[in-house]
């Protein structure tokens, strides 16, 4: 077994007007307590103890703002904890908080790849989103981290950023290929009640900049032509959001979509055994307090029934573009594949006739040219 490991850094510098992730602004002082506590949670940790970890990857909210001490003392933890082997060991870094001291000691630390979120290369994109960098910090900071022995970088970019037009995302493809990381993400801007630019689109105010958020038919142009444009530049499309140079996928996000198992550190991480998830409680301060207490700061565990693993077979699945192979999802799943297996082929015929999805023998794909209307096909295969 080679168990992916995630470590949750729940601080930033500024909250971004579209994120609705349980991230917050706190007292620098309030850091080493936390990275501490990791430690103490991964120390006293008895799931797969002793087994191969292959992959870690410290997110966040933007943990590349913590001590590079204590950044090391977690990867140290885990080492002491399981064997790390081959490891892809990942920090997610925003531009502006890179600099050469911190990247020299990320790499003497083990990590040796970088996440970092770019969003944007415009800057009145980027004020309005409440980014703290500029253009000019992502390629400062590319140019330290290679400069430092990182030849793993991955970049993010938001479609549907306020203000973003044709012309924008364009410019922002342009930079981006310019730079080549060797790993790309590319997400359409969600608008829901967990944010704030979410909260004031679905009221129709204009705060945030959330009269200026592009059209969803805008945002799936601009997504369809990152489609185009980066497998013109020879990136792999793996996954609906993720691109990669070969032999650069992230091994570690891999992991949840193939649902193999994983182990969360931190406020709000969660972990999958490969038969039950569970979470630790989300405010910082709490799961410090309870660590502290010798308490266990976990609050759901939920054991997955065989029809939610074969839902998530299904959706995770069909996120790679690669597709599910339904021959083999029907010996896994026996029984409860099937009970639905002729509703799921009624739903299939369907899609696949109006183009959403192809298939080929026993196996399912999203279509190439309708990704951007991939939840059709999710909610429709998961309704049968």
């Amino acid at each position: 077994m080679r168990l992916g490991v995630y470590i949750q850094v729940p601080f930033c510098q500024s909250k971004c007007t579209y994120c609705n992730f349980h991230t917050g602004v706190v007292a620098r002082e309030r850091y080493q307590p936390y990275a501490d506590a990791v430690c103490r949670e991964i120390s006293g940790t008895r799931e797969f103890a002793g087994e191969t970890v292959d992959t870690i990857y410290v997110g966040g909210g933007t943990p590349s703002l913590l001590d590079p001490a204590a950044l090391e003392k977690m990867i140290e933890a885990l080492s002491a904890r399981y064997r790390v082997t081959d490891p892809e060991i990942t920090l997610e870094a925003d531009p502006e908080t890179i600099d050469a001291q911190k990247a020299a000691a990320w790499r003497a630390a083990g990590f040796n790849r970088i996440s970092m979120g770019a969003q944007s290369f415009q800057d009145n994109e980027l004020r309005a989103a409440g980014r703290m960098h500029r253009r000019g910090d992502i390629f400062s900071a590319v140019e330290t981290l290679g400069g430092r022995g990182f030849e793993n970088i991955s970049m993010d970019l938001i479609a549907g950023l306020p203000h973003q037009t044709r012309e924008s995302w364009e410019a922002s493809l342009d930079e981006l290929l310019a730079i080549r990381p060797e790993h790309i993400s590319i997400y359409l801007l969600e608008i829901d009640e967990g944010s704030r630019l979410g909260r004031e689109a679905l009221a129709g105010g204009g705060r945030y900049g959330a009269a200026a958020i592009p059209s969803d038919d805008a945002q799936a142009e601009f997504y369809e032509s990152a489609c185009a444009r980066l497998a013109g530049a020879g990136y792999e499309h793996y996954e609906i959001s993720n691109w990669a140079q070969p032999g650069r996928r992230s091994r570690h996000n891999l992991k949840y979509w193939r649902r193999e198992p994983y182990l969360g550190f931190g406020a709000g991480a969660h972990s999958f055994d490969g038969a039950t998830r569970w979470a630790n409680a989300h405010d910082s301060a709490r799961y410090v307090e309870l660590i502290g207490k010798g308490i266990s700061p976990r609050e759901q565990i939920e054991p997955v029934t065989t029809a939610q693993a074969l839902d998530e077979e299904i959706f995770l699945g069909l996120r790679q573009l690669d597709g599910i192979d339904l021959g083999a999802i029907a010996t896994q799943f026996n029984g409860e594949f099937s009970s639905r297996a002729a509703a799921l082929a009624e739903s299939l015929r369907r899609l696949q006739t109006e183009g959403l999805v192809e298939t080929e023998g026993s196996r399912v794909r999203l279509a190439p040219g309708r990704l951007a209307v991939s939840n059709e096909v999710f909610v429709e295969l998961l309704g049968s």
